[in-house]
């Protein structure tokens, strides 16, 4: 019990107590406002949980990545490895013919042999992908041409059917922010990451008591004047709904002895205690005269602005809610639901509730595939003109683009795509999700999470969606987020970013990083150099050592290309979306050389040869600027805790 608990007897003279705070009427917001602030912040309890017994509990802390998912490339059909450039001229009128290799990749088998030119190996859906290749060709698409040999009439583009290492999650990358529920696909990610445990809000517990002389359980006989306790059940059923442990106490009559030992008897073991009935000024119902014996501040309120619920009273006694509820199920529902809900799920560590259905615009073309009814997940955002539904686009084996989506959105089995600009319904995965705060879209940067976490922690709901800089560039022109992360080089200024921006958006300067060659420690080509210049060369000299690019529109593939000039080396059109990908492809001898930033090479444990220190920046919406969650954002970005923190992950800030 708090200390602010009084063990003090029942005063003789119960109309001593002051009545006239009782029905002062507040406003909604006001008497939420109080309730709130009288309550929070506080710490959230948690617990240790295993996977199985955490389905629906709340995360009492950010989860990171202790891996990459996958943490190899592999193939996402059963087919076979290739390398895309002899391919180049394939049809069906020219099929190309390959000798196969003597080995066959099934899931769990490393790969002993490379892919040379004129070769394939046989390789199954989840196989890694073997030293050499870049792609996969379906075996459909093939024709057995002899013992060990076969023809291919498709030509192959770099990447196809191929997942990176980490293109689904990147180690190192906060996997699930404090806060989330844990639904059957987060359960997922925490287990293609190996995690078996966590930490998770202790469901608060709460006391539910029915007052009234005239109450009677469901099940028993009703007596003249006697109704049945509708209250008790309803909202025992609403509190586990919303994130609680319900513990009913079955119902009291209004007797002052009575209640105050059931109220002091709950208040000792549980977070929070809901009683309904008692709430009005009546000679019979005392409940909330008790209240000014249990402790401190007591009735915060007692009198809303609602219809119905006006009889609402809000109290805190020793630092726990105590809420009475008008004893009219209709009046106690709607009131437990407007005010009583988001303070319950404040303290289980849940979201707010949402509705579950909503209008978006979709920002881009969505291709479908005629015959077939399409469902598309999405990420919702705050546009310009409403509601925008991003579409997950990490392919179908990404665990985090069922995890991370909002909801669904349909297309019909006769469209072959979505326009641009459709307006859409879209199924919404819980009733609790809700539209960001703020939206960033961009170039992805692990130091970007950093910045992030105490507007998280904030009770701010941030999405990143990683397109790229120029993909964030153009969402930005479109008026679809409030920042764009960017780092693009521009050669005629010799400036970073700001050549780039439109009007409508200004630069917001982040931190600087040093992209650099990435090599395996030992490896003798690269050892000694001080330059990346030097390193580029002494990789090209050599045509075995097998270099990993970026993916087009990437900043870092801005800087490979400066520095190879017109050279295609081999192992240029391997062109993964991430920095991790890049490390894991040279850390795993699947490429030899690549540029990544120096905190993703310093924790694959790589050999690294600085080149530049680039400037990661932010092209924030003009319009958009004064948001509350844009300055959260601004005033984040330059607090002493995050320049700490960035500083010390091996970045420069600004």
């Amino acid at each position: 019990m708090s200390s602010e608990m009084t063990n003090a007897p029942i005063p003789k003279n119960h109309d001593s107590v002051d009545q006239d705070q009782f029905l002062t009427i507040l406003s909604r917001e006001d008497a939420l406002a109080r309730f709130e602030a009288a309550l929070f912040p506080r710490a959230t309890p948690s617990e240790p949980r295993a996977l199985a017994d955490a389905l629906g509990c709340a995360l009492a802390e950010d989860v990171v990545a202790p891996i990459d998912v996958p943490p190899f490339d592999r193939s996402n059909v059963d087919g076979f490895a290739v390398r895309s450039a002899d391919l180049a001229s394939a049809s069906e009128a020219t099929p190309v013919r390959v000798m196969l290799n003597d080995e066959v990749i099934a899931c769990g088998t490393a790969p002993t042999r490379p892919v040379l030119s004129g070769t394939a190996t046989s390789i199954a859906t989840g196989g890694p992908l073997p030293r050499g290749a870049d792609a996969i060709v379906m075996v459909e698409h093939t024709q057995p041409a002899g013992p060990r040999a076969i023809e291919i009439r498709r030509a192959a583009s770099p990447g196809q059917f191929v997942s990176y290492a980490g293109s689904d999650i990147a180690g190192g990358e906060t996997l699930l922010r404090a806060g989330i529920v844990i639904g059957s696909r987060e359960i997922g990610m925490l287990a293609a990451c190996g995690i078996a445990q966590v930490s998770v809000a202790r469901r608060p517990r709460v006391a539910v008591i029915s007052t009234g002389d005239e109450l009677v359980q469901p099940g028993q006989s009703l007596r003249p004047a006697e109704i049945y306790d509708t209250n008790g059940a309803i909202v025992t059923a609403a509190v586990s709904e919303n994130g609680g442990e319900a513990e009913f106490l079955g119902a009291i009559a209004d007797d002052d002895e009575k209640l105050e030992a059931a109220m002091r008897a709950a208040l000792e073991t549980c977070d929070m205690l809901v009683l309904s009935g008692g709430t009005s000024k009546g000679a019979g119902d005392v409940s909330h005269r008790i209240i000014a014996w249990l402790g401190k501040p007591g009735i915060i309120a007692h009198g809303v602005a609602l219809k119905p619920g006006k009889p609402l009273c809000l109290a805190v006694c020793g630092g726990k809610p105590v809420v009475i509820l008008p004893g009219f199920p209709t009046s106690a529902m709607f009131t437990f639901h407007d005010m009583i809900v988001p303070v319950l799920r404040r303290m289980a560590g849940l979201p707010p509730r949402s509705d579950a259905k909503v209008t978006a615009s979709v920002p881009v073309r969505i291709a479908s595939e005629l015959g077939r009814t399409e469902f598309v997940m999405v990420s919702l955002a705050e546009g310009d003109r409403g509601l925008i539904a991003y579409p997950s686009g990490k392919g179908s084996g990404a665990i985090t683009s069922f995890a991370q989506a909002d909801g669904f959105l349909r297309i019909d089995a006769l469209a072959d795509q979505m326009p641009a600009g459709t307006e859409a319904e879209v199924t919404l995965f819980t009733p609790h999700v809700r539209v960001p705060d703020l939206m960033i879209v961009g170039s992805h940067c692990t130091g970007l999470d950093l910045v992030i976490a105490p507007l998280a922690r904030a009770g701010l709901l941030v999405r990143s969606i990683a397109v790229g800089s120029l993909g964030g560039l153009a969402a930005a022109k479109r008026g679809e987020c409030d920042f764009a992360p960017i780092h693009l080089f521009d050669d005629t200024t010799e400036s970073y970013n700001v050549p780039f921006l439109a009007d409508g958006l200004e630069l917001v300067p982040g931190w600087r990083r040093m992209q650099g060659i990435v090599f395996r420690a030992g490896d003798a080509r690269f050892e000694g150099l001080t330059t990346a210049q030097d390193a580029v060369r002494a990789a090209l000299a050599d045509p075995s050592c097998i270099m990993v690019n970026r993916n087009q529109g990437a900043g870092t593939r801005i800087l490979i290309g400066r520095l190879l000039g017109g050279a295609r080396p081999e192992g240029y059109w391997n062109q993964p979306r991430s920095h991790n990908a890049v490390a894991a492809a040279v850390a795993q001898h699947r490429a030899d050389w690549g540029m990544t930033i120096a905190p993703v090479a310093r924790a694959a444990g790589l050999g690294f040869i600085p080149l530049a220190e680039e400037h990661y920046d932010f092209a924030l919406v003009r319009a958009r600027k004064l948001r509350p969650a844009v300055q959260a954002f601004l005033e984040a970005l330059a607090s002493e805790e995050s320049r700490a923190a960035l500083a010390q992950a091996g970045f420069r800030p600004a």
